[in-house]
């Protein structure tokens, strides 16, 4: 895996899985040349570090490095950005280890919405979906730590761990009167891209997990497949979709819009022109009818994708309002192994609306229910066939 290719939004397999998340990454080598600012006044930084040495009490935990690293970590967490983060040499390994391989821990994608960390959408097959997690979850504390304040590096390393070990969730739904715990033993998290299966005799649902490496080709094997099958409707369910690489959704647009057609914009707020990613064909779903289904956990990667067949096609999206993360982050690489995660843009769809902390507003809403996750019913699905039935 090149860590030069642009990932939107690494899916929380990351976390959970392993690492951190975020909407895009670029994995770059910082050209930094020391120059602080002249007008900046570091003197009371100086005097508070003197007051320190000076007059704490327990010598023994004045340890430099760590206060270094802390001192880092405050001045990027002011922006009060949650994907915009200092990871020490420590964080950072393990960050380019879990997106170069094979991760355990849960298997889930997690973000912070309105300072609250909370579950983006728990992964296809592994152990946060089977104990019954869902998008939009809160996570309250992890064990005995609450996570008031606390950034997503610093969940993710408290929730990951090898498997066979054990850790508790602490959640709160929306429709619960109050919190429950969550026991979870971790695993390896080997989380399918996509399957498909034929319904009422010619319609397609397409079920796409994520937008890993792998699923470009296993996409086009599932497109071959579609193309020689009865089916001559397509419904492209994005829930709990967390995103992946953006050039896997650019392809996996390319089979859905014609050549030349926009699929993504990248916006720099203003500093540098924008940048406009376009589909590239093969466009041999084009003719097919198609909805896409969408919820709270479908973020990244699958809000680029349904948006750009919305604006494209005018194709309908039914279900819950996306995630809404829509930003794109550069790792630069620091002194000494650390690296500092930046934000650098903002996807914008093809009609240029902001995906960020906004996410996409279904054009036909339908909520699944308490009742219906007991009685696993799926209202959502069946509206999206009711619905597709009639195109």
């Amino acid at each position: 895996m090149t860590l030069k290719r642009k990932i939107i939004f690494i899916f929380f397999i990351l976390v959970l899985i392993g690492a951190s998340s975020s909407f895009g990454f670029y994995f770059g080598k910082t050209q930094c040349k020391i120059c602080p600012p002249e007008e900046i006044d570091f003197s009371l930084f100086w005097e508070a570090w003197n007051k320190l040495q000076q007059r704490y009490v327990e010598k023994e935990n004045f340890d430099v490095q760590k206060m270094i690293y802390g001192a880092i970590s405050g001045m990027v967490k002011s922006l009060e950005d949650p994907y915009t983060v200092f990871l020490n040499p420590e964080d950072t390994k393990r960050f380019v280890e879990d997106v170069k391989g094979t991760f355990e821990g849960v298997g889930m994608e997690i973000g912070i919405r309105k300072g609250q960390l909370q579950v983006i959408a728990p992964l296809e097959g592994t152990p946060a979906q089977r104990a019954g997690l869902r998008a939009g979850d809160k996570i309250l504390k992890v064990d005995d730590k609450p996570t008031m304040d606390m950034t997503i590096e610093e969940a993710v390393n408290l929730i990951r761990g090898q498997k066979g070990s054990e850790v508790t969730l602490t959640i709160f739904r929306e429709e619960w009167e109050k919190s429950k715990e969550f026991k979870i033993v971790r695993g390896v998290i080997e989380v399918p891209s996509l399957k498909w299966e034929l319904k009422d005799e010619n319609i397609a649902h397409l079920e796409l997990y994520q937008f890993s490496e792998k699923a470009s080709f296993d996409f086009t094997q599932a497109a071959i497949e579609i193309l020689e099958s009865p089916a001559q409707k397509i419904i492209l369910d994005l829930r709990n979709n967390p995103g992946g690489y953006l050039e896997v959704a650019q392809d996996v647009a390319g089979w859905f819009l014609e050549r030349g057609q926009v699929v993504a914009i990248e916006g720099f707020g203003g500093e540098k022109e924008q940048k406009v990613y376009k589909a590239q064909g093969p466009a041999q779903l084009v003719a097919y009818p198609t909805v896409i289904l969408i919820n709270k956990g479908s973020a990244s990667g699958s809000e680029i994708l349904a948006g750009a067949l919305r604006d494209n096609r005018g194709i309908l999206l039914i279900g819950e309002a996306s995630f809404g993360k829509g930003s794109v982050q550069e790792l630069e690489r620091l002194r000494e192994g650390s690296s500092l995660k930046i934000t650098v843009a903002k996807w914008l769809t093809p009609k240029g609306e902001l995906i960020t902390d906004v996410g996409l507003k279904p054009d036909i809403e339908i909520e699944i229910t308490e009742e219906d996750y007991e009685e696993e019913r799926d209202p959502q699905l069946d509206k999206a066939i009711e619905i597709i039935k009639g195109l």
